[in-house]
This record gives structure tokens, sequence and C-alpha cells, in this order.
């Protein structure tokens, strides 16, 4: 597993995003940086627990030149890791994908 990026967020977990989820990322939300899935895990505007298993973090990026601006992190635990799934921007707090 190649780790590109490794995160300590507010409550504690230590989320992990992986070369591959990356380049699902890249390919699927291009819009989406790096540097904006941190902030989102560190700083979310709100954390959505959808079960024991699997969580939301929301973050408002006001600068980001496209329509919605709202960065939805969907983090899972895995393999007993946690790991971040995808990342892409959306209008409003849901919790369906």
């Amino acid at each position: 597993m190649n780790i590109i990026l490794e995160v300590i967020e507010k409550t504690g977990k230590n989320l992990l995003l992986t070369s591959e989820r990356w380049a699902h990322i890249r390919k699927d939300h291009p819009e989406v940086e790096l540097e904006e899935i941190e902030r989102a895990l560190i700083k979310p505007i709100n954390l959505i627990k959808i079960n024991d298993e699997k969580y939301y973090y929301f973050h408002y990026f006001k600068h980001k030149k496209i329509s919605n601006k709202l960065l939805r992190v969907i983090v899972k635990y895995k393999s007993n890791k946690w790991l971040i799934m995808t990342a892409h921007f959306v209008h409003k707090m849901h919790q369906n994908e």
C-alpha cells in the first residue's frame, strides 16, 4: 500500500490516502486538491458519523471557482486502517453517496 497522505484528524483518527484512491479522486473529481482534503479532515465544518466504520467530513471552500464549494471527504475503516475513500464537491451536506 503506497501512502501519499497521512492525517491525524480532529478526533485523533489516523487517516490514510493511498495512491490508488488518489488516482480515483483525480480521475473522477479533478477539481479536488490534496491540500483541500487535508484541510477538510483537520478542520471540518461538520463531521457526520454514518456508522462505526464510515464518516463524512465537510469543509467549505468559498474561493473555489466552481458552483459547489462544499467538499465532502468519505472515510471508511477497512483492513484495520482508516482510509480516505473519495472526496468530491457537493452543494449541501447530506448522508447519501
